[in-house]
């Protein structure tokens, strides 16, 4: 493909198109770094009042919450919890996971995104009734990720104006048609892709995760392994039984062999006293 030029003569030349959608690329490229280090040149120039509040609105912060409550209470609270995330009683609040287990040593856990308001309410009532053995926070800085992401939707906006202003020449052959139909489908792929991660990221900064998990009290944990050992007492004492028949089987072979040449040992010695 090729599209016409005019040069220093005034006479008409033919470029590659390849080569001019590659020096648009480029100047499209520049064009976008350019304007990212002008917006970061001004940022920084802006000096320190609310250089506090921008930093914290670029932060993605999650939470681990780790709640002793009675063994009993654990799937009520789980079913309230999460009945109250279902219905916004927090604020924005939507559901990532919920895991239940039953038995002797019962567990949940329960994970959520949610509006930064709901965060305490419900870790406050995560904990009622009970009590939070431990809790972590972590902040994740996702302002180079964005920065990098809305560089690279302005990079690929401008090259699709650019491809949309060929499409609109009318001396393009079919080949020619083809070819920018392609180019700008494979943009337009991209483009969609860096509005997903800019959806993603904003996700991240409007809401918090926020992870709690149940667990019984170290009181009826010790009482459960008390619980478990006495009933494992028979079998652990029919296996120590197994085990030494095994090796009473085991070694007998060796015992009686040894025994017969004791026996003959001793024999051939009261031969030679007596002879």
């Amino acid at each position: 493909m090729s599209i016409a030029a005019c040069s220093r003569d005034g006479e008409s030349a033919r470029l590659p198109a390849a080569d001019l959608y590659a020096a648009d690329a480029a100047g499209s490229a520049a064009t976008a770094a350019e304007a990212a280090a002008q917006a970061a040149d001004a940022s920084f120039a802006a000096g320190a009042p609310g250089e506090e509040h921008r930093a914290m609105a670029t932060l993605a912060y999650e939470h681990e919450v780790s709640v002793a409550l009675p063994a009993a209470q654990i799937p009520a609270r789980l079913k309230q919890l999460q009945d109250g995330c279902l219905k916004s009683s927090f604020g924005a609040c939507t559901v990532l996971q919920v895991e239940q287990r039953g038995g002797e040593r019962p567990r949940g856990e329960l994970s959520v995104r949610i509006a930064p308001s709901g965060v305490e309410p419900l870790i406050a009532q995560a904990g009622q009734d009970g009590q939070i053995e431990s809790r972590t926070t972590h902040a994740e800085d996702l302002a180079q990720a964005a920065q990098d992401n809305d560089a690279q939707r302005q990079r690929l906006q401008a090259e699709q104006r650019r491809l949309q202003e060929f499409q609109q020449r009318r001396d393009l052959s079919v080949a020619d048609m083809i070819a920018l139909s392609e180019k700008l489908a494979a943009v337009e792929t991209q483009l969609l892709a860096t509005s997903q991660e800019a959806a993603q990221q904003r996700r991240r900064l409007d809401t918090q995760r926020v992870t709690l998990t149940f667990t019984a009290p170290t009181a009826e944990r010790s009482r459960s392994d008390i619980g478990d050992a006495l009933r494992d007492s028979g079998e652990i004492f029919a296996g120590s039984i197994a085990w030494a028949i095994r090796a009473v089987v085991g070694l007998a072979p060796f015992v009686l062999l040894g025994y017969a040449l004791w026996r003959l040992i001793a024999w051939r010695r009261r031969r030679r006293r007596s002879a």
